[in-house]
């Protein structure tokens, strides 16, 4: 498997030197992530080269680089890690605490006052609290990344990203919460348990089947959002990226044949959310036969990949296999996303020289384009479920907001997930009004 490494490298300050230790990179059929200077001093300059690699498969390029007379392999950085030392979130006060009056206030004895105003009227938690802002990322660790069922306590970087984002992006508090349990009865039990210190909840690497299971009966059972991001965050952003792929392309996104090869937690989400937006014809591959029944129920049809490549006009991948799709397979002018990460099932660069008319991998369609305005959206317009209605607001939206020739906007825009809170409150004060 691909990850990321940051290579320290030392070359002699001369023309080409670089340029041959880029080409060795090359030569190992790796690609460059990113290229940084980090010193030049008597002559010879340092750089820190990101790559994604498989240490294993690719063990043989640090010696290469050593056998070039302008050049040595100095070792690895610790930029990631040193990103991640002592956490990548925390909590703080949102007023200054700075006076004996203040901590009376806010604490005892002040406080109790507050407590029995909720204890009268519970709908005053909204006013005098941070639960409106307040969200639980929940893991059991069944499915971390594409790591797999690597444990609760090794996803917890995972949900500190979230966290961060969330707070960085639209201004959430973000909680991981790690629960050392796979059974979907205990899990619901347990995040049932502590509900009440939050205004919603979001699943986040829980494995399928169980993934859909949990969150069902949560929603039956809270009233608040519940959201499995891996199924419909990642759907939303998918959809925004059809919807602007279609657009250009001239297609009726609606009554395109869609293939979807991967029928887990991502791919389920995927094709729920097409048919809700009235795509007529979905294909679906997978080797689990419940998948394939899930598919059904939900008026898709069953297919092999060579059938789903040889009739779709439109390809959507999240099966985590490298290299499934045969490049043969291609057929001019379809759009395909092949998005499990960090290794696509085809290369984008590759399907468009086999005539698609777009392709685009996981690194550009990514969820953290729609998870933190569809929470700040929901929790604005303090609504009790996720609908339908709010999911594909938030795709129109990132369709919408796409620029130039990339299918999907700037994740790290703020504008954007402004837009996109907005459209998803909106949707949502349209869904109540109407109920």
């Amino acid at each position: 498997m691909k990850i990321p490494e940051i290579l320290i490298v030392e070359t002699v300050h001369q023309p080409g030197s670089l340029a041959r230790v880029l080409q060795v990179i090359a030569d190992h059929g790796l690609i460059i992530e990113h290229i940084n200077a980090i010193r030049r001093e008597k002559g010879r300059t340092l750089w820190e080269i990101t790559l994604e690699m498989d240490e294993e498969a690719n063990r043989g390029l640090y010696e290469r680089i050593d056998q070039l007379p302008t050049a040595r392999f100095i070792g690895k950085s610790d930029r990631v890690f040193n990103r991640h030392r002592g956490g990548k979130i925390r909590s703080v006060a949102s007023i200054p605490i700075n006076t004996q009056q203040v901590l009376r206030d806010i604490y005892t004895p002040g406080v109790a006052r507050v407590c029995l105003a909720i204890a009268a009227d519970p709908e005053k938690v909204h006013e005098y609290t941070a639960i409106d802002n307040t969200v639980a990322i929940v893991t059991n660790g069944t499915a971390i990344l594409g790591l797999g069922r690597i444990g609760a306590l090794a996803g917890l970087p995972v949900m500190e990203g979230k966290a961060a984002l969330f707070a960085e992006l639209v201004g959430i508090t973000g909680v991981p919460i790690l629960l050392n349990e796979a059974d979907p009865d205990r899990v619901v039990e347990a995040i049932c348990a502590i509900e009440a210190s939050f205004g919603a909840i979001q699943l986040e690497d829980i494995a399928a089947p169980e993934c859909f299971e949990i969150e069902a009966r949560l929603r039956e059972r809270l009233d608040k959002p519940v959201l499995h991001d891996d199924q419909h965050g990642t759907a939303v952003v998918t959809l925004a990226a059809l919807i602007s792929a279609a657009t250009r392309t001239g297609r009726a996104l609606r009554g395109a044949t869609i293939g979807q090869i991967g029928l887990g937690a991502a791919g389920t989400g995927i094709v729920r959310l097409l048919r809700a937006y009235g795509v007529g014809r979905v294909l679906g591959a997978d080797r689990d036969p419940r998948a394939i029944e899930r598919l059904r129920a939900m008026g898709g049809e069953g297919a092999s990949v060579e059938e789903i490549m040889a009739q779709a006009d439109i390809v959507v991948a999240t099966t985590g296999v490298k290299g499934l799709i045969n490049p043969d397979w291609v057929r001019p002018g379809q759009i395909i996303l092949a998005l499990s990460n960090p290794d696509p099932e085809i290369d984008p660069v590759v399907a468009m020289q086999r005539g698609a008319a777009f392709a685009a991998d996981g690194r550009g369609i990514n969820n953290v384009l729609a998870f933190p305005g569809l929470f700040k959206g929901a929790l604005s317009a303090r609504t009790k479920h996720f609908s339908d209605a709010m999911l594909m607001a938030a795709a129109e939206t990132l369709a919408e907001l796409a620029g130039g020739e990339e299918l999907v906007p700037d994740p790290l825009d703020k504008n954007v997930h402004e837009r996109v809170t907005e459209a998803v409150r909106v949707a949502a004060l349209v869904t109540r009004h109407l109920q």
